[in-house]
């Protein structure tokens, strides 16, 4: 796949991979979900 024969070119290329997939993921996992820290400052302005 892509002519390219040496291992760590093949490491770098299932790492890269690999961060893609975990950064979908956690995108997913984190979309609309509110910030605790945020509630927790606001309230103790008021």
């Amino acid at each position: 796949m892509f002519g390219i024969a040496d291992p760590g070119i093949w490491i770098s290329y299932l790492l890269s991979f690999g961060c893609v997939i975990f950064a979908v993921w956690f995108g997913i996992t984190r979309w609309n979900k509110d910030d605790d820290s945020e509630e927790t400052t606001k309230k103790n302005k008021e």
